[in-house]
Parts: structure tokens; sequence; C-alpha cells
């Protein structure tokens, strides 16, 4: 599976290494992803899900129906 957030869709970046003398090599800035299992009542079941440490942040504060909605809108999740 791919390096990408499920309810925000975020996916690493692209950028360089920059040396003291400015030498300059690709690399990339991978998303902070973790696998977390969740909890929906409306539906009565558990999920798990790869999530980014920013999408937590949202579900903290909003909760996982309303994240979980919104990604749907979207186009991230089924």
């Amino acid at each position: 599976m791919s390096r990408v957030c499920e309810l925000t869709g975020k996916k690493a970046m692209v950028g360089n290494n920059v040396s003291h003398a400015v030498n300059r090599t690709k690399r990339r800035f991978n998303v902070n992803l973790m696998k977390k299992r969740f909890y929906i009542p409306e539906e009565d079941k558990w999920v798990t899900l790869k999530v980014s440490a920013n999408a937590l942040k949202t579900i903290n504060k909003n909760g996982i129906a309303s994240v979980i909605k919104e990604a749907r809108e979207k186009g991230y999740l089924k």
C-alpha cells in the first residue's frame, strides 16, 4: 500500500537535501502515518484506517463520524 492518509489524502512531497556547500540531492518528505482503529457508533462497527497525525488531531476535535463523512464527500474514502 502507498503512504497516503486515507482521510485527508496527504502524501509524500519531494524536495532537496542541501549540503553546506549548497549541493542539492533529491529526498522525500514522508507523511507521519499511523494505523489506528476507530469505533463508529452510528454504524456500530470498528474501522482500521491509515491516518496522518494531522488527521488524528482533526478526529479528536470534530469526531470520527464527521471526518469520515467529509472524506467520503472529497473522494478519499469509499
